[in-house]
Order: structure tokens, then sequence, then C-alpha cells
């Protein structure tokens, strides 16, 4: 058994109940940590309380909880009954997002505001409720789920790059103020990663499109933004703070 990372850690993943989130709460069971994660709608329940169970068999505690991430009382509820279950915070990794992309001719105030809500605002709102116990415990590792599109902008994806391009400048923020509470904040900006959401892009010629933008070829999978997650999570992370770390095969270049 190689060495565990995350050893007696408490995990909080939001939005964990597929794709990007189901991967990084896997990831740091996988590594010892006890994983708390989030999950918004009644139709990712049962493979919510799957995933629950599947880490459980891991041999670490965790827990689904039906929370909406864009809600600051929803956020705050959440955190208060993962401090009372699992007695403390380590890691959050802020990963809810959607997206609602439109050309702005189109795009109305309801998608960019829902847009901005759930990928920028939840941030805010997670990290101001983990901040409390982390500071108590005079440690902690936040990472936040940025994007590439949030450091290239993208055609029809304004709200998202917007959204997405914020999550970096209050990570480095964070990192700033709490740096001397030995808590670490980092972003993580994914290219296209093979889930649900980007589905789409394979289909016809857009697939070609987006590889040729792309130096290794081939779109990411999960686990490869999960394993940048364990990294700025873990003690082999301890020394980085206020980074986006892009995990994009070379796409930003």
């Amino acid at each position: 058994m190689h060495m565990k990372l995350l050893e007696g850690k408490v995990a909080i993943v939001t939005g964990a109940a597929r794709g990007i989130g189901e991967a990084v709460a896997l990831k740091m069971a996988e590594h010892g940590a006890h994983v708390a994660f989030s999950y918004v709608s009644d139709n990712s329940r049962e493979k919510a309380e799957a995933l629950a169970q599947r880490i459980k068999s891991m041999g670490v505690n965790a827990k689904a909880y039906q929370s909406n991430a864009g809600d600051f009382n929803a956020c705050e509820q959440f955190v208060n009954d993962v401090i009372s279950e699992f007695g403390q915070v380590d890691i959050c990794v802020n990963n809810a997002g959607i997206s609602k992309d439109n050309l702005l001719l189109r795009m109305t105030p309801e998608q960019w505001n829902d847009v901005i809500q759930t990928n920028l605002n939840s941030v805010f709102y997670m990290t101001k409720q983990v901040i409390k116990p982390m500071m108590k415990a005079k440690s902690g590792s936040i990472i936040n789920m940025s994007s590439v599109i949030g450091e290239m902008g993208n055609a029809g994806q304004g709200s998202y790059a917007a959204s997405k391009a914020g999550v970096i400048g209050f990570t480095k923020s964070v990192a700033k103020e709490l740096g001397s509470r030995n808590i670490r904040c980092n972003a993580i900006a994914p290219g296209f990663v093979e889930t649900d959401m980007t589905s789409y892009l394979k289909e016809g010629n857009s697939a070609e499109k987006y590889m040729s933008l792309i130096p290794l070829g081939k779109f990411a999978s999960a686990e490869d933004i999960a394993n940048s997650c364990l990294f700025l999570a873990s003690d082999w992370g301890s020394y980085i703070t206020g980074q986006t770390i892009s995990v994009c095969g070379g796409m930003n270049i």
C-alpha cells in the first residue's frame, strides 16, 4: 500500500455527486481523509449516497449532505453540520459549478447571476465558514476550482469566464489574508475534462477544434484534476499558497 498523504484529515468537497468532485472525494479518501461532501439536486441523491458508501468501504468516514453551495445560509448550516459530525475541517475543495453559456447579445441577467452565484459567491460563502475551524487549528488547505477559461476567456462563456477569473483573485486575497495563520489557499484551473458537463464538446467538428488547442492532444480525466487537488491538500504542497495550477494539457499557452 502506498503512503497515505491525508491520514486522519477531514475534507469537505462541494458538488461531489459526479465528475471532478466525485474523483476528488475518492482520491482524498484513498489517502486516508474522512470526506464530507455536498450535492444539490434530488436527482443526485442516489449517486451521492452510493458514493458515501463506497468511501466508507475504504475504511474512512463519509457523509453526503444535500446543500446548495450558492446559498449563504445553506453553507453555514453545512459546515456546522460537518463540524458536529466530524469534529474538524482540514481541507475544503470548492468544486461546485455550473455553466449557462450564451452569446452576450442573448445572455439574460438571470443566466449571468446564476453562474456568478454558483461559481463565485459559493467560494466566498464556503471559505468564510471553513476558515473559523481552520484558524483555531492553525492549519488548513482551501482549494478553489477555477478554469482555464477564467485565464483565457472564451466566446459565449462570458459569465463562466468572469466567475472563474473571480475565483483566482479571491484565492490570492485569501492566501495573503490567512497565510500567517498557516492556512493555504490555491486554485486549480482545469482545461477540458471528460465529464458529463463537457460531453457535448466531443460531438461533431468541435472535438477536433478543441484537441488542436491542447499540446498533449487529449482531454483530462477527472482523476488528473483530483491528483493535483491531493498534492495541494497534502504536506507535499505545504509551501504553496495563492497559486493557480493549470491542469490543462498546455492549452493556456
